[in-house]
């Protein structure tokens, strides 16, 4: 087989192009394919299809995958037609993704590189530049977020995580029913999420079933005014509230220790972790050592025990049972006379509805949390963003769940 065949074949060019020419340059360590399109050929405009007279010609260049370890460029003069509706456009080329400098092929390999690598290692391997590279995956995350599914996602997840220091936060909107990211926003404004909600038509927002989220209002407010029915879907995470009821089981723990070691008792010394983790995973040995202050008259173990009781009411079925037994558990609360279990009280009921619809509903935030916990592993993997549209493009591309492969290329 000849050697502009065999490019052919590999490029997957077909009439009206061919390749005219395969040159090897021994001194620049590359392979030169010119490709050229028969004279005559009708020209379509790239938009609509249309066949329109040519206007001139462009010579362009794409990298392709190396030969023999020899880097490969294609190059070409390529038509622009005149739409009588679209004005001046380049024609589309059967070995490129429109507005690309690499072949599809190439393309392909880049972002299957970067499922597994940083950018910076996949240019380096690659021997290409950091913005080539960055602009590979910006390619591939516009091109799926095109392809993606108007789906009706029905139960949702709504948490920020952070992008830099100084509180800086994304928020990012979660599908619960496969754990993909399904929008990024800058901030946690209200109006960030409300750009999510506009983006969805009457059907999709009627469809859904149940917005997960911890109590920030921001997202509450949003919710509400979008979402119908709000205030029967919007649940409030259990491990939200697991974490406030941890921490005014500690608050106690630090201000009852002080006291205690002011008197000569060390009761409470290294104590911390048992009053904090969750008792299914303590060890027998430790559950039983932890027997006699779990019991003893501190007030730390009377802050453990409400916590404990509230941790155990995720499981009703019916709401008037779960708000019947919620109010007996933060009447208990309250009348503690522990200020900071008291004021966990306080912010529980306020937001009481809230935690009966997540009872109701079934719902948590844990493929939130675990999608978070992702995303902070591949920001260190990249040593930090520097802007957020590479942050939420680092996102989607890596669990957004999208078609990010060009439109030549098959990927099982």
């Amino acid at each position: 087989m000849k050697d502009k065949d065999l490019y052919g074949q590999i490029l997957g060019i077909n009439s009206p192009w061919f390749v005219e020419g395969v040159s090897l340059c021994l001194g620049k360590g590359m392979v030169k394919i010119s490709v050229a399109i028969e004279e005559g050929s009708q020209l379509c405009c790239p938009i609509c299809g249309t066949p329109s007279p040519g206007y001139d010609k462009r010579k362009r260049k794409w990298r392709h995958l190396d030969t023999c370890q020899f880097k490969t460029m294609i190059e070409a003069e390529i038509p622009r037609v005149k739409c009588p509706d679209h004005g001046v456009h380049q024609v589309t080329v059967p070995w490129a993704e429109s507005g690309s400098r690499f072949t599809a092929l190439m393309e392909a390999l880049v972002i299957s590189w970067l499922k597994e690598a940083s950018t910076t290692a996949v240019a380096e391997l690659m021997e290409l530049t950091w913005i080539e590279v960055d602009g590979i995956m910006k390619r591939a995350v516009e091109r799926g977020l095109s392809r993606r599914d108007v789906n009706e996602h029905k139960r949702l997840s709504v948490d920020e995580t952070s992008f830099q220091k100084r509180h800086e936060y994304v928020t990012v909107v979660t599908s619960q029913d496969d754990g993909t990211a399904v929008y990024v926003g800058d901030g946690r404004s209200q109006s960030c999420l409300d750009d999510y909600y506009r983006g969805l038509n009457t059907r999709q927002l009627d469809s859904i079933e149940s917005v997960c989220m911890d109590m920030w209002p921001a997202y509450i407010a949003s919710t509400r005014e979008h979402v119908p029915d709000a205030d029967l879907k919007i649940a409030f995470d259990k491990f939200h509230v697991a974490k406030h009821l941890g921490d005014a089981v500690n608050k106690v723990r630090r201000e009852e220790h002080k006291k205690l070691m002011k008197e000569g008792r060390d009761d409470l010394k290294n104590t911390r972790f048992l009053w904090l983790i969750n008792p299914e995973n303590m060890t027998s040995e430790k559950w039983h050592n932890f027997k006699s202050l779990r019991e003893s008259s501190l007030k730390t173990a009377l802050a453990w025990a409400i916590k404990e009781t509230a941790m155990h009411l995720w499981d009703y079925q019916s709401r008037g049972w779960a708000l019947k037994a919620w109010m007996a558990c933060l009447n208990w609360a309250m009348r503690s006379k522990l200020e900071p279990v008291k004021k966990v009280a306080r912010m529980i009921r306020e937001h009481l509805w809230g935690i009966i619809n997540a009872i109701v509903l079934k719902v948590n935030n844990a493929r939130a949390e675990s999608l978070n916990a992702k995303i902070q592993k591949i920001k260190a993997r990249a040593c930090g963003f520097r802007n957020r549209d590479r942050f939420r493009n680092a996102i989607y591309f890596h669990f957004g769940g999208l078609n990010l492969y060009p439109t030549s290329i098959e990927v099982t």
